[in-house]
């Protein structure tokens, strides 16, 4: 079978011929459903059990620096996908997206706060691939700017978690921790750098870029903590070249706290640890 067009943006925009959509909202810097919108998810769910998911897209409003709001957005499309995935169909080539602040905000800070799935209705279903657009048997190449993001679960192994990640997209590294204010990685966390290394190892073409992030400090100009989050994104860089990989497919940035998933100052640990962490950027593949 021939690989078809997924998707096109202009047709989730739009909303054209039987395509619909449905949406929930999130408080703010929230990525879990309140109480009342999980319930209305559900009962939504229980009336479209034979439709057909086409898309999940996530947003938020313009609060936060981008960098945390591309995360929000993101782990509230994960959050949904997780709620609706064993209740409504998908298409195979189901696609999601995570806009976070980046698309045409309402004046009302609370509805860019949401999720939109995008679905097809059962009596449709005989007509999905025209109502998407797709001509059957006819492959069609599309503008890279038009592909929207898989969801990915943060549980998959590392390997499945690069393999699926698009050229120009971040990936945390996890379980990676290291000695308080030094760059020294903790010995509980070397067998994520070997992961990491199995997989430069296997997919020779693979160019990334190490992020450090650290937590705690609102105060993102301060050189200390750019300094800190550098030695540590460049301590793995060290560590892959001296295991074999080419120094030129391996660079490094630290972005101090800039980029904080929690707002500053955190609330608790757990948001601090989720602060204080590694992303790997895929350059090349």
């Amino acid at each position: 079978m021939k690989s078809f067009l997924s998707f096109i943006l202009f047709f989730f925009i739009t909303n054209t011929f039987a395509q619909e959509q449905f949406a929930v909202y999130f408080n703010s810097d929230k990525f879990e459903l309140t109480k009342a919108e999980n319930k209305k998810l559900n009962d939504w769910m229980i009336l479209h059990t034979k439709d057909k998911i086409v898309a999940i897209n996530g947003y938020t409003d313009e609060d936060g620096s981008s960098g945390y709001n591309d995360t929000l957005a993101k782990k509230r499309v994960n959050h949904v996908f997780e709620i609706v995935k064993e209740k409504v169909p998908f298409r195979e080539d189901f696609k999601s997206r995570s806009y976070g602040e980046n698309f045409n905000q309402s004046k009302n800070k609370a509805e860019n706060r949401k999720v939109t799935i995008y679905y097809i209705e059962e009596k449709d279903l005989p007509n999905e691939n025209k109502i998407l657009g797709i001509e059957e048997d006819v492959e069609i190449e599309v503008d890279s700017t038009f592909v929207l993001d898989e969801v990915i679960s943060d549980d998959a192994p590392l390997a499945e978690r690069m393999t699926k990640t698009r050229v120009g997209k971040t990936l945390i590294l996890k379980d990676i921790n290291f000695y308080h204010n030094t760059f020294g990685v903790m010995n509980e966390s070397r067998p994520v750098l070997y992961d990491l290394l199995d997989v430069m190892q296997k997919n020779p073409k693979l160019v990334i870029q190490v992020q450090g992030h650290v937590c705690c400090n609102a105060d993102v100009t301060d050189s200390r903590s750019v300094m800190l989050s550098r030695e540590r994104a460049k301590a793995i860089k060290l560590f892959l070249v001296a295991k074999g990989i080419p120094a030129s497919r391996v660079s490094f940035q630290g972005f101090g706290s800039s980029m904080p998933i929690y707002p500053i100052p955190e609330k608790n640990e757990e948001e601090r640890v989720a602060n204080r962490r590694v992303e790997i950027l895929i350059v090349k593949k």
